[in-house]
């Protein structure tokens, strides 16, 4: 609920702490005395546009804190603190600021933390509930009544969510199927081509590099055939010189028992053949293996010629041909078990479209059998209200298929008709700003127990009416805000009814006053005797008199 509310250079406010409790709270002064300024300081402070009007002149800003003390955050509130990753300890008091700068900037914060207006324009609807002549917020804005309505009824809504979730996600996961396998289907003939031109050039891994490095040494072959050949001729042949050292050797060693220096230059001569055996070997075996041969060239380089197009055709390395390959054996395959997939998700849709329409549909009966029964509650609280001549209807109608969603197949609506055989329309079309009033408090009654916003400001609801009606209203604002004894709730009601004000439990007057040229709005806390004294100031007007303080006394002991 509201706790306190401090207002800072806001229009004719200079300073103005107000601590406010449980139950019903009146505010009343006379025409113009500036009740509305407090609704638009709080309107700031619960993320209104900034308006630079709104500071006091003279000054270079404003400011506006409004504290709420809850036992336990509302989940919307909480929800968005968590989303927004703010501190706030539990049982900790909610304080919302807003300053306003002469020049029409503004900065917002939630317990001393800076945070955007957006931020409090999103918790503001769980805090504050505000009902004035032209408002088209709250009970009036038919966005909200589906949810009022489901809170009456006590409807799953969190089932029908998951059950909607689960048939879009379903079928999310069906269209996406259905997509991929019609995209595959129109490129079926040509991944067909391609695969055919890949069987057929039957890609390896590592192939290239062995290729190319083939087709280096042939290319080296070709460049040392010239000398490679000169080379073999030194060494092979009865000519050569290989063959000259070996007959060299053989001579030699003949004699070479005959001294000592033979023996050691046949032994060179040994070593001389050895080295040149083993070079004429090693050139054996260079020139085969540079051996060029240019049929084998020419097929080396059109093998690679045609692997690196077809890479360069699909857009990879040639080692990454294979890999290809599977891709489009893959897809292939998809799009022929691709129906039989369907089927399974297809069916998989159904069973969560059913699913979803089963509990639809019962959450249309209980929504269609809770707004019966919020039609007789609102109805036995208009007649007091001298609404005897208006109907309320709760419009419950079914969607079109392709508008169902998260809350069901159900648009929700709050109607009246305020004349005998007149149609039923919607509130704020209907109503004028008196009966308007009236309908949403009837509305507020009928809907008590089932939760709201924390505290509910009734802006002059009274106006038009006096007497008994205003007495009814009066009673249904105190059962509403729980002074009947039961406790709990809090309810602000600017009023101008002196029947009205008697119920409050806490009244507060709003006077303006001026000093040369200096006008500032005060507000303060009534006691018992001052309390009586403006009642019976709202009772006889400029001049209080005795039958109006007397009058004051029997209003407030019936209380």
């Amino acid at each position: 609920m509201l706790s306190r509310l401090s207002i800072r250079n806001i229009v004719l406010i200079e300073a103005l702490d107000l601590d406010f409790s449980e139950g019903l709270g009146v505010l009343t002064g006379e025409t113009g005395a500036g009740k509305s300024i407090l609704l638009d300081a709080l309107g700031l402070v619960l993320g209104n546009r900034a308006d630079s009007g709104l500071v006091r002149a003279g000054e270079d800003g404003a400011s506006v804190t409004a504290s709420f003390d809850f036992s336990a955050l509302p989940d919307a509130v909480r929800g968005a603190i968590d989303d927004a990753e703010l501190e706030i300890e539990p049982g900790e008091p909610l304080i919302l600021k807003r300053r306003l700068k002469a020049d029409g900037g503004s900065k917002a914060f939630l317990n001393d933390q800076p945070v955007g207006v957006a931020l409090l324009r999103e918790i503001a609807p769980a805090l504050v509930e505000i009902h004035g002549q032209h408002d088209d917020r709250g009970l009036v804005n038919a966005r909200g009544h589906r949810a009022l309505l489901d809170r009456f009824a006590g409807s799953d809504v969190g089932g029908i969510e998951a059950a909607w979730k689960d048939w879009r996600g379903a079928q999310d996961v069906l269209d996406a199927a259905r997509a991929q396998v019609a995209r595959a289907a129109e490129d079926q003939d040509l991944l067909l081509a391609h695969l055919e031109e890949l069987n057929a050039l039957a890609p390896e891994t590592g192939e290239e590099e062995q290729l190319a490095a083939a087709r280096t040494r042939m290319q080296k072959g070709e460049k040392l055939s010239d000398d490679l050949a000169a080379l073999q001729h030194l060494w092979s042949g009865s000519d050569s010189a290989l063959a000259a050292l070996r007959g060299a050797a053989r001579r030699l060693d003949r004699i070479a028992g005959e001294h000592e220096l033979l023996a050691e230059a046949l032994a060179a001569l040994d070593r001389a053949v050895i080295e040149a055996s083993e070079a004429e070997e090693k050139l054996e075996r260079a020139a085969e293996a540079l051996s060029f041969d240019p049929a084998e060239l020419d097929r080396i380089e059109t093998r690679l010629f045609d692997l690196r197009a077809a890479a360069r055709k699909h857009g990879c390395q040639v080692d990454d041909l294979p890999g290809k390959m599977h891709e489009m054996r893959t897809v292939l395959d998809a799009i022929e078990g691709g129906q039989e997939h369907l089927v399974d998700l297809e069916k998989a849709a159904q069973r969560a479209a059913l699913a979803y329409r089963e509990r639809a549909e019962a959450l249309h009966e209980l929504r269609r059998k809770a707004a019966q029964r919020l039609d007789v509650a609102v109805a036995a609280e208009l007649a007091p209200l001298k609404l005897d001549a208006a109907r309320f209807q709760t419009s419950v109608v079914r969607l079109p298929e392709e508008r169902w969603g998260a809350h069901g197949m159900d648009a929700v609506e709050f109607l009246i008709s305020t004349n005998p055989g007149a149609d039923f329309a919607p509130l704020a079309k209907i109503a004028s700003g008196g009966e308007l009033s009236r309908f949403i408090l009837a509305l507020k009654v009928a809907l008590a127990e089932e939760g709201g916003a924390a505290t509910v400001i009734f802006d002059e609801i009274d106006r038009g009416v006096g007497g008994a009606v205003a007495s009814a209203i009066g009673e249904r604002l105190a059962r509403l805000a729980g002074n009947n004894g039961q406790g709990g709730g809090q309810l602000l009601a600017v009023t101008h009814s002196p029947q009205v004000a008697a119920r409050g439990g806490r009244h507060y007057m709003i006077a303006k006053s001026s000093e040369g040229t200096v006008t500032r709005t005060s507000v303060v806390l009534l006691d018992e005797a001052d309390r009586k004294e403006e009642i019976a100031r709202m009772l006889s007007g400029a001049e209080v008199t005795d039958e109006a303080r007397a009058q004051a006394n029997r209003l407030l002991e019936g209380v």
